[in-house]
């Protein structure tokens, strides 16, 4: 049945990533009241009522369409950790964050989106990544290339003699180690700025609108959809230990993907000198 299931269309996921967003998120959006906002580790990790009612409407609607499969969505892991046992299980998995970006989405910027990855024994098989206030659906399958609004995604190579443009995670929650060593890329030669959704930090890179990204936090429900994507589109990824990212954890930190494995290679020289 799985195998039927993802040699079909998969359009029936992405209707229900869109109708997640239209339902629960952007109704909610530039409208939301203080007690719908909460911190959950400080005050750039939010959540809101929002990202709560997406992932309940997306687990129902994704287990419903593949019976069987599990979820791991960022905020049931943040209820019950045990949850993220299910990427090392046998069953296909959605792994899921349903406003990627909630900083952005709290403060009215249009900068966030809805990421879906389907996912079976650590391998990324299908993922979608929606932004919903850009009117931006990207989607990808593996062995099958990534596609923004059904357009074939390829980065291209980089412009000759510019500067890498390189997202960077930001500070928090980041080791004296990690920081030390993503403090390596602000060097002549590169253009590091501060990384926005992460989500939509890798479908920069696949739109070759950015060289690569920089990453010191292992959450799958950030890295899955938006690795293949990347992947799907040409790129490349790799932790600091030059080893592939392992959505079910146990990852060196920092990790970075690029819009080519030259680029790869040059980034995390760049992390380990």
């Amino acid at each position: 049945m799985f195998d039927d299931f993802l040699a079909g269309d998969l359009t029936d996921v992405e209707e229900a990533v869109r109708k997640a967003a239209a339902t629960e998120i952007m109704p909610r959006f530039r409208q939301l009241a203080a007690h719908e906002i909460v911190e959950k580790r400080g005050p750039h990790d939010l959540v809101t009522v929002a990202d709560r009612q997406a992932e309940e409407y997306l687990t129902g609607a994704l287990t419903a369409l593949l019976p069987g499969s599990r979820v791991v969505g960022e905020e049931a892991v943040h209820a019950d950790a045990s949850v993220l046992e299910a990427l090392g299980g046998d069953e296909p998995v959605w792994i899921v964050d349903p406003v990627d970006g909630t900083r952005q989405f709290v403060h009215g910027d249009p900068g966030f989106a809805t990421l879906v990855c389907l996912a079976h024994r650590g391998e990324l098989l299908a993922s979608w990544t929606y932004a919903p206030a850009l009117e931006l659906m990207a989607t990808a399958r593996r062995g099958a290339g990534a596609f923004l609004d059904g357009v074939p995604l390829r980065p291209g190579p980089a412009a000759p003699g510019a500067d890498l443009r390189v997202a960077i995670s930001h500070y928090d929650f980041t080791t004296d180690e990690e920081k030390r060593m993503l403090a390596k890329l602000d060097v002549a030669g590169v253009a590091p700025r501060p990384c926005g959704s992460a989500g939509l930090e890798y479908l920069n890179v696949a739109r070759g609108l950015l060289e690569a990204t920089a990453f010191s936090w292992p959450n799958a429900w950030d890295h899955a959809a938006g690795l293949l994507l990347v992947a799907e589109a040409g790129g490349a990824s790799a932790t600091v230990a030059g080893e592939p990212f392992r959505i079910g954890g146990g990852n060196t930190m920092p990790f970075a993907a690029a819009r080519d494995a030259g680029t790869l290679g040059h980034i995390l020289g760049l992390l380990a000198a």
